[in-house]
């Protein structure tokens, strides 16, 4: 071999040992390293995570304590009492009357993490009061929502129906809290109640009132027996129509309201009423024809006969109950 071809080989030896020192040391330090460096960057995303959830479970703690404050009371028995008690004073700090107005309790429906429990309420008064509750109770500090709210015309002029449901929560597990008193931030006599004022001004929802008839003309008999529509008339079944039937402390209550006198007149059953007595009062939804469904009537027993009154209908409107229509305690009785 020729001294040039031995400086060439051994030229190419070297290149070689050093390619092979590298891989050498590579495998050897290099990979381990890198190997480490995955292990520390995994270490340090678990990490990040843990203190991520650790942020957003104090988060979530402090927000639960937060509605835990604001809600009636731990306990599904102890919120309903209270939030029913709330309602109360709300409709007499209102000004309108609580024998006006009904309420039955909804609920408790599970919901993940809470029960949900409320009253549905109903019942007619000016339209200025009525707003004056509906204000109080949606400015509550207390956790609640108001849902399938409905105003209608009354029986007289400012006069209005309204129906809602008053819903809160009751947590479930509760933390533990330290709870008082709150105090709502507005009242009635806050700039923000002022804004409404507009709605009692213009009464969209006052009905049309027919006028008085005329007087009877000056020669008429003394002593002649009034008629229907004229001035004196004893008012008839058609006067008296039932605005609510609802059940109060396990009692079954008919609200009938006086379209003569404006007033609202309660029975329970045992009580007379329209030529027959108080029964009971059936919540089955019964559908009337092809396109009335009733959801509630009063049922009434006149002789041996059971007649019915839909709520909503006057006690000129009832009607006899077939045997199939009977409720079904009234059934078995017979």
């Amino acid at each position: 071999m020729k001294p040039r071809e031995k400086k060439l080989a051994l030229i190419l030896g070297a290149v070689l040992g050093v390619f092979a020192c590298g891989f050498g040391i590579r495998a050897v330090l290099i990979q381990p390293l890198r190997e480490i460096d995955k292990r520390i960057a995994s270490a340090r995303e678990k990490l990040d995570k843990i203190q991520a959830d650790r942020r957003a479970y104090f988060s979530a703690e402090e927000r639960m304590k937060s509605h835990a404050l604001r809600a009636f009371a731990d306990g599904v028995d102890q919120a309903s009492a209270r939030s029913g008690e709330m309602l109360t004073r709300q409709i007499l700090q209102s000004g309108l009357q609580e024998a006006d107005f009904t309420r039955l309790p909804v609920g408790p429906r599970k919901l993940r993490g809470a029960n949900e429990i409320g009253w549905s309420v109903q019942g007619d008064g000016p339209l200025a009061d009525v707003l004056d509750l509906l204000f109080l109770l949606q400015e509550s500090p207390y956790e609640h929502r108001i849902e399938n709210l409905t105003v209608s015309t009354g029986e007289g002029p400012g006069l209005v129906k309204v129906r809602f449901r008053f819903l809160t929560l009751v947590l479930e597990p509760a933390p533990e809290v330290e709870r008082k008193e709150l105090v709502p931030k507005f009242t009635l006599e806050s700039p923000e109640r002022l804004l409404y004022n507009g709605v009692v001004a213009r009464d969209i929802l006052r009905p049309y009132i027919k006028r008085p008839p005329a007087p009877p003309p000056p020669g008429s008999p003394p002593g002649s027996v009034p008629t229907p529509g004229r001035p004196g008339a004893p008012p008839g079944p058609e006067s008296f129509r039932v605005v609510s039937l609802s059940e109060w402390m396990g009692q079954q209550e008919i609200h009938v309201r006086d379209l003569t006198q404006q007033k609202t007149l309660r029975y329970r059953p045992g009580d007379q009423l329209a030529g027959g007595t108080v029964v009971c009062v059936d919540y089955r939804a019964m559908q009337l024809n092809s396109f009335l469904r009733s959801d509630s009537r009063v049922v009434l027993k006149i002789g041996n006969e059971y007649w019915a009154i839909e709520r909503g209908k006057t006690l000129a409107d009832k009607r006899k109950l077939s045997p199939a229509e009977l409720p079904e305690q009234i059934a078995k009785a017979k």
